[in-house]
């Protein structure tokens, strides 16, 4: 249909003390919390916990006009804040984000340097009372930030950047470099690689572009967001802060040509229109954005009300899709033939939620940090498919279940028994960290399944699962809004770039205490499920 409102939705086929200079920072952060912002009901079924899910102002409602203050006013207390964290002379604390839950607790989010030096895993969260007074603090690193010199005893490149490295046991002085090329599937590449600037020892490395795959344009006739132009209509969502998908034309650099329609109907519903591809990125990061705001009570990717931007019709043949931070965008590439692009709704929000992850806890995309990284994207991104209900692509805890990646119509990862892929871990061990980031994530994709539904068989909109705990114990699940409301809770205010699983159920304890209580059927589920997934 043709709609000539701006914009338009239109239809297209498929450590505790006395803080006191902290008050001031608290009171800046939002002073009514939205009490009456409530989630999605639950599905009805045999689960027995102790409350409703919580209300997403419970997880931390800050709106993007009060935010940019907030985080102002810590930034210009940061000293103080430092002081009272008994931090070195040389460090100096820099607010990335200030969220004020339910209960009144401010959880400032800080980055750290050491004579103007980056601290790379130097990042710690402060959890403070409206009062100032600091109940907690969850830093990246337990270790004292001091190197004995700021001098290199080796050269590097010119455009290399000198850094702390705090992520091992003792903080060094460390060169930052970064190659850029492109990866065997065709991915952009940016490694980032830490060598210590005395020895010229690697200390490590991580590769920047986070890659996810999901399934192709199925979802069938939607609505989308649109804006009138001079020319006739384009994807750009007016209402989702001007959210923009872009037709790269099978290049693999810039922005290619913004998606214009003439008459506002988009797409065919196969690979063969240009436009289909762009129809189902554009609707997935709008069900992405709106489960973020209805769900989570958070505006956009990084909280500030901003918009990423959609790339699709990526390179030539490309099985995959990623997101970048260095252009905040998301980017899809068609698939085999150029038939089967990567557009849907879990897949836009795995990719979102990369961008999400990196503006909260910055997990560290390598080792066990890396798996949790990954895993928060399955995790939401299942969470929107539920959420988006619809009917072509129903909400399920498979990843890729329509891509056919495999050639066999299996899907590309499973969360009630990741090890059916025949490549990631069910259960926590010692080597866990060792495996490629999209294996680690298993163990965190079974836990999230495990906490939501239970242990056992049992069938979910068609779909079959049985799921077995490490220990052989038996699980009931406390519903999945409950359970992506911890993981999303203790993702922004408890975990840090170096968490680890073990770290991982420490925060989630956190997280499930502050909504549900300490004396809770759902923090002792938390507990149960980690437990049950060998994460002890």
């Amino acid at each position: 249909m043709n709609l000539h409102t701006t914009p338009h939705n239109s239809r297209a086929p498929r450590t505790t003390r006395r803080l006191a200079a902290l008050a001031a920072t608290a009171a800046m952060v939002v002073a009514g919390v939205q009490a009456g912002t409530a989630v999605a009901t639950p599905d009805d079924d045999s689960r027995t916990t102790s409350a409703k899910p919580a209300t997403a102002a419970a997880l931390g409602v800050n709106p993007s006009a009060q935010r940019a203050t907030a985080i102002k006013s810590a930034q210009a207390e940061a000293s103080s804040a430092a002081k009272a964290l008994k931090l070195g002379g040389q460090e100096k604390l820099i607010a990335r984000d200030v969220i004020k839950d339910a209960q009144g607790t401010v959880h400032t989010r800080y980055e750290r340097t050491y004579d103007g030096l980056p601290v790379l895993g130097g990042d710690l969260v402060t959890h403070t009372t409206a009062a100032g007074k600091i109940k907690s603090v969850d830093k990246a690193t337990d270790a004292k930030i001091a190197v004995a010199s700021t001098t290199p005893k080796l050269k590097a490149a010119a455009s290399a950047r000198k850094v702390i490295y705090a992520g091992g046991e003792n903080p060094v002085l460390a060169w930052e470099t970064v190659k850029k090329g492109v990866q065997e599937d065709g991915t952009p590449s940016r490694v980032h690689t830490i060598t210590d600037a005395t020895t010229g020892k690697k200390l490590h490395s991580y590769e920047a572009i986070e890659t996810g795959t999901g399934n192709s344009q199925y979802s069938g006739e939607v609505e989308i967001t649109t804006t009138k132009s001079d020319a006739g209509f384009e994807l750009t969502d007016g209402e989702r802060g001007g959210h923009k998908t872009y037709d790269l034309n099978q290049g693999s650099s810039g922005t290619g040509d913004l998606v214009t329609d003439d008459d506002d109907t988009w797409g065919d519903g196969t690979g063969g229109d240009r436009q289909t591809a762009a129809v189902d990125a554009h609707y997935g990061a709008a069900k992405t954005w709106d489960f973020y705001k209805t769900a989570l009570g958070r505006d956009g990717i990084a909280g500030d009300g901003k918009a990423a931007y959609s790339r699709v019709h990526y390179g030539e043949n490309y099985v995959n899709a990623f997101w970048d931070d260095s252009c905040f965008c998301m980017t899809y590439g068609d698939g085999e033939g150029n038939k089967a692009a990567l557009t849907s709704i879990d897949v836009a929000a795995h990719e979102m939620t990369h961008g999400l992850t990196s503006a909260t806890a910055n997990l560290d995309y390598a080792g066990e940090s890396g798996g949790l990284n990954e895993a928060t994207s399955d995790i939401l991104g299942a969470s929107v498919e539920f959420f988006a209900d619809n009917a072509s692509d129903a909400g399920d805890y498979l990843i890729g279940e329509k891509i056919d990646i495999n050639g066999d119509g299996t899907p590309l990862r499973y969360m009630d028994k990741p090890s059916k892929d025949g490549n990631s871990a069910d259960f926590w061990d010692e080597n866990l960290g060792n495996l490629d980031v999209h294996y680690s994530s298993g163990v965190a994709n079974h836990f999230f399944y495990l906490l939501a539904e239970g242990s056992g068989k049992k069938t979910i909109n068609g779909v079959e699962y049985d799921s077995a705990t490490s220990d052989g114990s038996t699980l009931t699940g406390i519903g999945r809004e409950k359970a992506y409301q911890i993981w999303y809770k203790a993702l922004s205010v408890y975990m840090t770039s170096t968490t680890d699983y073990a770290g991982a159920r420490v925060a989630t304890e956190k997280a499930a205490t502050d909504l549900f209580g300490a004396d809770s059927e759902e923090l002792k589920a938390v507990s149960a499920t980690w437990t049950g997934v060998n994460v002890k």
